[in-house]
């Protein structure tokens, strides 16, 4: 249905368009202009006004909901209390398996991954986050590696050259990797740039690849672009989704793990 009367009222115009977000879970360009009867080139200054403003996230081709941890650094969202990431950790401590070489990327789902491995277990772990390291490093049967570099604070992470020198001179079983964003036709993206080819590296260098993410974050896209989501093997994730469905990850080729987190 076409709502003429607000054609010639921007501001309302995009309020109405954030409402209807928040409803669908994204947004197509061409639908909004049918619905407001604007033409698309309007629409799209709209969607750049709201981005702009920090209200939506830009993408190919319309719009999606800005993720909700975008900005928190490392020690708020550790600090933060969230049964259902723990619940979602455990799901993916149980793919490590003794004798494996296992990289655990940066973010404050993969130490909660790390911290719910079994006590005996016996592996060899890398990983780039000095955080991460402590916490594998309590257990007795873990061969823990540490990729050193420049550390960036809000991720507790670091880059560089020798970071990306380790990384490249490994062939692990496994990779838990973080995921900020994750979007079936932009891919894995990232709010920090200096994360990407640390990630990509991890991506090369791993036989199977496991993201855990909370549902808000699939469907969003961040500034800077990881990989394609066919780059990951395993998704787990929680059985109620924000926006999108599983299929557009199954189509890709994706297991896709949907935990019962109504805790």
């Amino acid at each position: 249905m076409q709502d003429h009367s607000i054609a010639e009222l921007p501001s309302l115009r995009r309020q109405k368009i954030l409402l209807i977000l928040e409803r669908d879970g994204k947004v197509m360009a061409s639908e909004l202009s049918q619905h407001f009867a604007v033409s698309e080139d309007t629409i799209r200054r709209d969607l750049a006004e709201l981005d702009s403003a920090g209200l939506v996230q830009r993408v190919h081709g319309g719009a999606l909901p800005r993720p909700k941890d975008t900005g928190k650094d490392f020690f708020t969202r550790v600090g933060e209390t969230d049964e259902v990431k723990s619940y979602l950790a455990q799901l993916a401590a149980r793919y490590v398996k003794d004798g494996q070489i296992v990289i655990f990327d940066s973010g404050s789902t993969t130490l909660q991954i790390a911290r719910s491995l079994p006590s005996d277990i016996t592996i060899t772990a890398v990983t780039a986050s000095p955080i991460i390291a402590i916490a594998l490093a309590e257990y007795k049967g873990i061969k823990v590696i540490l990729a050193g570099g420049q550390l960036n604070p809000a991720t507790m992470c670091a880059s560089g050259h020798e970071t990306l020198r380790l990384l490249q001179g490994i062939k692990a079983d496994l990779l838990f990797t973080g995921v900020c964003a994750i979007h079936p036709e932009v891919g894995i993206s990232s709010l920090h740039f200096d994360e990407v080819p640390v990630k990509q590296a991890m991506l090369d260098s791993a036989a199977h690849v496991i993201a855990v993410s909370m549902a808000d974050k699939l469907g969003a896209v961040e500034p800077f672009v990881v990989a394609p989501c066919r780059r990951i093997q395993t998704l787990i994730t929680e059985r109620h989704l924000a926006s999108g469905n599983v299929e557009d990850y199954q189509r890709l080729g994706i297991e896709v793990v949907q935990a019962d987190t109504d805790l």
